[in-house]
This record gives structure tokens, C-alpha cells and sequence, in this order.
């Protein structure tokens, strides 16, 4: 035993940073969708998280005359609940965790009710080392030995080198790397989760700077490289001029619910029969970032994109915007509202609102919220949209109002007598209960519209609704692929991230309309219907009625799709005959979507709009 604690007294520093390589390459590999298709990415995999484990453990002693015991163990501590924190939220975002987050994590929804859903017995491996390490410190102070220090200068050199290799090798494998640092599935397939999250940190730092640095003349050139082209109107334009706006938000809707039958009872029966009626677009992709629901907001009022970390509304609702309540406010003299069940500051809703020019905000104080109504994370959809309406009974016309659903919520919980639907039989339980909880929504919005005929509010109003983003994430996805019997590929991922949206104007033909299109579209769009020039406002949407095929639909992290192409993970896919082709079919819409991206970061960090008149 002497000669044992002998040794590892010699050797625990070298021991502990091996075990958490091992640990975090590992789980990369394992836990992580990391694809491998060149060396570089195997070197990358296996070398990328050595050098900062090293800097970091070296806190303990590279700046002392001994090793630090407490302060060796609380950097292991806080290196493995990192780890675990970004294995968390990827099973559920299949994102990484970034600083921005951190400091919002009071508005993460999803983490909070369904933890059960995310922890696996698996777990345990990764935290148990932790304690294996306490043990033995403990064990060898008991015995009076103490942590031999390595030789200072080669243990920094060596970690300081495979540092630099690691980013030297990332950035010829990938030249793009560091300035599309949105694309956090390749930033931390190259360069390793560490080390990542020092490049995340460095970005938050360097933000508030850019509305420091900016002027005028920043704010000018950017305006005009923002405006695209193609902004046309359609024959649509001013359909719906002067009319009420009724924007309903549907809680992580998916398309593929549309017109899909579960034991020969439609998913949507509402919908379905709504979209015979309207302005139904099947090809339009959830483009939300971290902010979730209030990226989706984001889009549909201003035309830009969200943030690459973290959400607008929290990191940026100061800022001045060219807002959907705004233009309607100068131009039809409308009175804008928002009803949410929730508390007024969750996603900071209640600040960003009169930013974006929202008169009033009605939030969980103004709604008479019961344990009975409630599920999940607050007042049920039926519940909430009738009470919802009696305030709408009594608005000024014409109005903006927006709602935004909260039932069909992960984990998609519902009470038996709220079940309209039995659930899906599917070999994944969140899926199963996601039908049911849809299917609730579509009741609540059945009885909503009726009511709003009931009411005379219905004849002159124009209803938006669209989903806010996915609501089965790539770990249940399986569950999907059997309902829709279909295999698991990329592009059928792909093709389970539209969402629905439809617009419906009493009283006009239904159309359905199969652009392929992104969630910011729905700006412009909305535009064109009510009779406002979009090609006036500084936007980055694309009115969907004259969307032109070419303009690819740009995801937050870099991937594009278009009419006949995806780019997905680096790889360029052929969407007809489903096969990977040369990357440079895919490199000019590449092109677009990196330029589009800046801009409206550069737009948003200088808050540039403030400038222009």
C-alpha cells in the first residue's frame, strides 16, 4: 500500500488530467454527434481537449511553489461539471452550453421538469472519478504524503503547444472555423469543448464592443449591404390591409403533425381543415438558435436572425429595432399586444417588448393561473386562450395581438382527461405523449377561432399560425421515424425541422404554397399582406409569395437548404436523390448565408439601427 500511495503521490497530476482526456474524448465520441471524415478530424477528436486540461489543472501549482490541493481538486470539480453540463443540454438542444446561456439559464426552458428525461444511468461514469480523486487525497494526507509537482516548464510547454497545434490543424482542415463561430458542432468537433468555451468567452467579451466602435457611417454601408434583393410584392399585396393581426405562436409545432392520421384519428383535425381555407406553406425550417421561442419572435418581428449564443431578448433588448409593431404603427395607426401565460420577465419579454414596441403585455399576473389550469410550465392552452380573448373583446381596432401556447411543451405532459387522442405507439415515450399534447393544442385553437366568430372579431382579422421551433429533439427522433415510417438520415432530419405555417384571411381561397423558406420569411410576408413596402425596411426576410428559388434558407449555425440542395454537417446533399455530392454545388449558398449571418450580428452587437432613419 506504501509503495502504491508512494506512486500516486508521484503521479496524480498526470494521472488526473489522462482521466479527464480519456473522459472528455470519450464522450465526444460516444455522446456527441461528431462525424469523422478525414485523419484530421481523428487527431482533432484525440488531441483537442489535452493542452487547456493541462493549463487549466496547472492553475493548482504553475503559479505556486506546490501543488494547491484545493484548488486542484475544485478545477477537476469544475472541468467535469462543464463536461456533464454540456451533455445535459445536448441531449435535449443538441447544442453546446455557452456563456450567454450561463447567465440566462433561469429562461432555459426544458432542463427544469424533464431532467428525469435527460439523466442516464451512464452518468454515473462520468462523475465517479471525482470522488475516486477526493479519496485518494484524502488517503495520502492521511499518510502524510503530498502531491509531487511536476517540472513547470515542460508540463506549460507541452500544454501550450498542444494548444496551438490544435488550432493550427483546425484551421487548415477548416478556414472558416473562427469566423463562423456559431457552428458549435464544428467548433468543438476541431478544437475540443474547452477550449470552445475560452473562444465562446472571448466572443461575449468582445460584443459590447462592436456598439462601442460603431458610427454612422458603420451603420450606413451596413443598412445597404443588409437590403436583398428580390423583395417583391406579390399579387397578394395589401390582402389584409387594415385588418386586425392575430400572430399565434404554436408551442414546438412540427409540420410533419399536418394532415397525419394516428390509428385513424387525425393528429390535427383543426388545422387540417383550417389549411383547406388558407395560405398553407409545408417547406418553411425552424431557424431558432438558443433563445427557442424567443428567437422565433424575434425573426417574425424584426426580419433578422437570431444571435449565435445566448437570445436577443436577453443579451440585446436595449437595442433599437425596425419592428413589425412599429411599421404597423406608423402606417395603420394599429395598438400592439402580447398575451403569454408566463411570468412578464421570462426570456426578458417585458423589457424587449417596449423596445419592440408592444403597448401592452398581458403576462401570468393578468390571467387567473390555478393548479387545476396549469401544466408543465404554467396555464393550459384552452384555458388561457379563452381568457385571452376576453381582454381581445375589448382592444382598439385595428391591433396587432400575439399569443404564444405553452401546453405542447417538452416534456409533454398531459392529464388523462385532457387527452383527446390516445398516444402514439412508438418505441420512445416522449414522442408517444407529443401527439396528445398537439392534439391539445389543435382543440384549444378550434374552440379559440370559434369563439372569435362568436365575438364579431373573426371576419376582420388576419391569423398567423406558424410553429416556434422543433419539439422533438434528434435524441427522440427515432420515435418520429417510426410514426412517419421512414428511415434516419441526415435529410430526413432535415426534413423534421419544418414547421408549419399558415395564414388564414376569412373569407379568401386557400392555397398551399411550396416555397421552400425559412421562420424569418414570415416578416416580409406579413408585409406584403397588409399593404407595407417590405424593400423599404432594413431586413434580411424574404417575402414567401415571391421568394426567389435561388436564395437559400440559412440556418444559425451555418447550414443551408434550397430547392434542390442541403448542406448539412460540412457534407453537400443532393435533397432529389438523397446522395452526397461535391461540396461546391453547396459553396455559394455557403457564400449567402456566411455574409447574411454577419450582417445581421453586425447589425444587432452595433445595434446600427439606431442610426438609421
Amino acid at each position: 500500500m506504501k509503495k502504491n500511495l508512494n506512486f500516486i503521490s508521484r503521479h496524480l497530476v498526470a494521472i488526473s488530467v489522462v482521466i479527464l482526456w480519456l473522459k472528455t474524448v470519450i464522450i465526444t465520441w460516444t455522446q456527441f454527434d461528431v462525424t469523422l471524415n478525414t485523419w484530421q478530424d481523428v487527431l482533432l477528436l484525440i488531441m483537442g481537449p489535452l493542452g487547456i486540461i493541462m493549463i487549466l489543472m496547472g492553475i493548482s501549482f504553475l503559479f505556486s511553489k506546490q501543488v494547491r490541493p484545493v484548488i486542484f481538486i475544485v478545477a477537476y470539480f469544475l472541468i467535469s461539471s462543464l463536461l456533464y453540463a454540456n451533455l445535459l443540454y445536448y441531449r435535449f438542444y443538441i447544442d453546446f452550453v455557452t456563456v450567454s446561456v450561463l447567465l440566462q439559464l433561469s429562461n432555459v426552458g426544458g432542463l427544469g421538469p424533464s431532467t428525469a428525461e435527460l439523466i442516464s444511468p451512464f452518468d454515473l461514469l462520468i462523475i465517479a472519478d471525482i470522488g475516486v480523486i477526493i479519496y485518494l487525497l484524502i488517503r495520502m494526507y492521511r499518510k502524510n504524503k503530498t502531491m509531487h509537482m511536476p517540472q513547470k516548464r515542460n508540463y506549460a510547454m507541452t500544454g501550450l503547444v498542444s494548444i496551438a497545434l490544435t488550432f493550427s490543424i483546425a484551421m487548415w482542415n477548416n478556414p472558416y472555423l473562427l469566423t463562423t463561430g456559431y457552428d458549435r458542432d464544428q467548433m468543438v468537433q476541431q478544437i475540443g469543448l474547452y477550449n470552445y468555451q475560452i473562444v465562446n468567452l472571448i466572443d461575449g467579451l468582445q460584443a459590447p464592443l462592436m456598439k462601442v466602435a460603431a458610427d454612422e457611417k458603420v451603420a450606413i454601408k451596413t443598412a445597404e449591404d443588409v437590403q436583398p434583393d428580390g423583395i417583391r410584392r406579390s399579387e397578394n399585396f395589401g390582402l389584409a390591409q387594415g385588418k386586425n393581426l392575430v400572430l399565434i405562436s404554436l408551442e414546438s409545432t412540427q409540420n410533419f403533425v399536418i394532415n397525419k392520421q394516428i390509428n385513424g384519428e387525425e393528429i390535427t383535425p383543426f388545422l387540417n381543415d383550417l389549411v383547406k381555407e388558407s395560405f398553407y406553406f409545408p417547406n418553411i425550417y425552424d431557424q431558432t438558435a438558443q433563445g427557442k421561442t424567443s428567437d422565433a419572435e424575434f425573426m417574425v418581428d424584426t426580419g433578422l436572425y437570431p444571435l449565435p449564443s445566448g437570445s436577443v431578448n436577453v443579451r440585446r433588448p436595449e437595442n433599437h429595432f425596425e419592428s413589425l409593431p412599429k411599421v404597423l404603427k406608423r402606417t395603420g395607426d394599429y395598438k400592439i399586444f402580447a398575451f403569454h401565460g408566463n411570468d412578464a420577465s421570462f426570456w426578458n419579454r417585458d423589457q424587449m417588448y417596449q423596445s419592440l414596441g408592444y403597448d401592452h403585455y398581458f403576462s401570468k399576473k393578468d390571467y387567473k393561473v390555478t393548479e387545476e389550469n396549469s401544466v408543465n410550465y404554467g396555464i393550459k392552452d384552452i384555458p388561457f386562450l379563452k381568457q385571452s380573448l376576453k381582454k381581445m373583446n375589448n382592444l382598439p381596432e385595428p391591433f396587432m395581438a400575439k399569443l404564444i401556447l405553452m401546453t405542447n411543451h417538452f416534456p409533454f405532459l398531459l392529464e388523462d382527461k385532457d387527452q383527446f387522442i390516445s398516444p402514439a405507439d412508438t418505441s420512445v415515450e416522449v414522442v408517444n405523449r407529443y401527439i396528445t399534447t398537439v392534439n391539445y393544442q389543435d382543440k384549444a385553437l378550434e374552440q379559440f377561432i370559434s369563439s372569435m366568430k362568436e365575438k364579431g372579431l373573426y371576419e376582420n382579422s388576419i391569423f398567423v399560425f406558424y410553429g416556434d421551433h422543433y419539439g422533438i429533439s434528434r435524441k427522440y427522433e427515432q420515435g418520429v421515424h417510426e410514426l412517419l415510417g421512414q428511415e434516419q438520415n441526415p435529410l430526413n432530419h432535415l426534413d423534421l425541422q419544418k414547421i408549419p405555417l399558415i395564414i388564414h384571411i376569412p373569407g379568401q381561397t386557400g392555397k398551399e404554397i411550396k416555397t421552400v423558406g425559412g421562420e424569418i420569411d414570415i416578416h416580409a410576408t406579413l408585409l406584403d399582406l397588409l399593404g407595407i413596402p417590405a424593400e423599404e425596411h432594413i431586413t434580411l426576410s424574404r417575402n414567401l409569395f415571391t421568394r426567389n428559388e435561388e436564395q437559400p434558407v440559412v440556418f444559425r449555425n451555418g447550414d443551408i437548404v434550397t430547392e434542390k440542395y442541403a448542406s448539412i454537417d460540412r457534407k453537400c446533399y443532393n435533397k432529389e436523390s438523397g446522395e452526397v455530392i461535391e461540396t461546391s454545388a453547396c459553396e455559394k449558398y455557403l457564400e449567402i448565408g456566411r455574409q447574411e449571418l454577419q450582417l445581421s450580428d453586425e447589425l444587432i452587437f452595433g445595434d446600427l439601427l439606431r442610426f438609421v432613419k
